[in-house]
């Protein structure tokens, strides 16, 4: 375990926050689950059943729009409130009894997806407030790791409760889990200064969208993870064909390949931190970018073992590169800004993935998915050399001036704001540009 994981493992307020993330993360994984599954139960529609992914992640496209909100409340009570909300809202799918209810699904999925917007940007701008400057990689990666544990465990527990009870063990679950974190989330003592006068929705967005034009360095991270994510996202569309045409085994063992997927990712989540300190944004862009040129070239060979340790390579890179942008969001952006700008992040490093899962599909209609996977590995190696020879320098967390830290941290009810820092400042002229 490193220095980092131990730190903020040791703070007490990291520790509640990192178990609240569990419990929420258990009830979700679970839920996404058996939300698709109900569908195609109640009404036979493979179709159907993959809408509810689109009713979740299509809120992401506009995400920009809705995180401005995350922006003009404190953030610890708007995540209470919003988990709460969830808690309150689920109940009504045990209203599903038939196809013809199906649609309440539909409408708890989207609502489903805007609270993944506001609950991310609200985070997002929180987690700076109660981990200490040099600790967010390691936080971050925590966060990351547990996550993936959850997808792990979770939707197995959520298959089993459908196949015994049906859905709606499964939705009192996931609410039961929604109210608890919420619950975790009120023993969190955090000093946060009440947002500014709410300006118009207009000027906030382009606020949000400006700090990425004036910050060099974050807006070429942003780049190189939307790259990473389009071939993630191809790679994803082309699992079933790697399954079949490749190994020659049934669809089925894309569960065995996504619980390697999951491991690595597991492990590149407990050394962002480490990485982060030690070699900078730019140099882990690269080593991730590295380890999806490896991973899908090796995907495309024949036999197993390469297949699984290059499933293995693409789960370890793909959680570092988005610790890496998630972690350069919160460290250079003013805490007034961070809600939209996270946010706008999200939209520009998911919708490419989004788009390239309707690409790859489409790909493997004119072209040996071999072929596809080699040309995504060559476009990685790409990758990683703009990483690190594209933009501004920026040195390694380790090497760089320590943030001034507030004043300890005192209870919820205290709204007094802080003493600025450069989480709730304007960074000074020539910050971004620093290494």
């Amino acid at each position: 375990m490193s220095w980092g994981t131990t730190r903020v493992l040791g703070n007490r307020d990291a520790g509640r926050y990192l178990t609240a993330v569990l419990v929420s993360g258990f009830g979700t994984a679970a839920m996404l689950l058996v939300a698709g599954i109900w569908v195609k139960d109640l009404t036979g529609s493979s179709s159907l059943a993959g809408l509810v992914t689109l009713g979740i992640w299509g809120p992401t496209l506009v995400a920009p729009l809705i995180g401005v909100l995350a922006d003009r409340f404190r953030r610890r009570p708007l995540l209470i409130w919003l988990h709460l909300a969830m808690a309150a809202l689920l109940p009504v799918l045990l209203l599903v009894d038939s196809a013809a209810r199906v649609w309440l699904i539909f409408a708890v999925m989207v609502a489903y997806g805007v609270s993944f917007v506001l609950i991310d940007s609200a985070e997002a701008a929180l987690v700076p407030a109660v981990v200490p400057g040099e600790l967010l990689g390691d936080f971050n990666g925590l966060r990351m790791t547990v996550n993936e544990g959850m997808k792990l465990v979770a939707p197995l527990a959520g298959a089993g409760l459908f196949a015994a009870y049906g859905g709606h063990p499964v939705v009192l679950l996931d609410a039961a889990t929604f109210a608890l974190t919420a619950l975790l989330l009120t023993l969190i003592r955090v000093r946060e200064a009440p947002p500014p006068p709410p300006e118009p929705w207009t000027r906030q967005l382009a606020e949000g969208l400006g700090h990425l034009r004036r910050h060099a360095p974050l807006r070429h991270l942003v780049a190189c993870t939307g790259v990473a994510m389009l071939l993630i996202g191809i790679n994803g569309a082309l699992a079933y064909a790697v399954v079949d045409d490749g190994l020659h085994r049934p669809p089925e063992f894309n569960g065995v390949l996504g619980t390697v997927q999951g491991v690595g990712s597991l492990l590149g989540g407990l050394a962002a931190g480490a990485l982060l300190r030690r070699l900078g944004d730019r140099r882990v862009t690269a080593l991730a970018a590295a380890l999806l040129a490896a991973g899908l070239a090796l995907r495309a060979a024949p036999g197993l073992v390469p297949v699984a340790a290059g499933t293995l390579a693409v789960g370890v890179g793909a959680p570092l590169v988005l610790i890496t942008v998630w972690t350069a969001v919160q460290r250079e952006t003013p805490n007034a800004l961070v809600g939209r700008v996270s946010a706008t992040v999200n939209t520009l490093t998911f919708g490419p993935g989004t788009l390239a899962v309707l690409a790859g599909a489409g790909l493997l209609e004119l072209v040996d998915h071999r072929v596809i996977q080699l040309t995504g590995a060559a476009g990685a190696v790409l990758l990683a050399v703009w990483a690190l020879r594209g933009g501004p320098r920026a040195a390694p967390e380790g090497l760089r001036p320590a943030a001034p830290q507030g004043p300890p941290a005192v209870g919820p009810e205290e709204t007094a704001p802080p003493p600025a820092t450069p989480q709730t400042a304007a960074p000074a002229a020539g910050r971004a540009e620093r290494g």
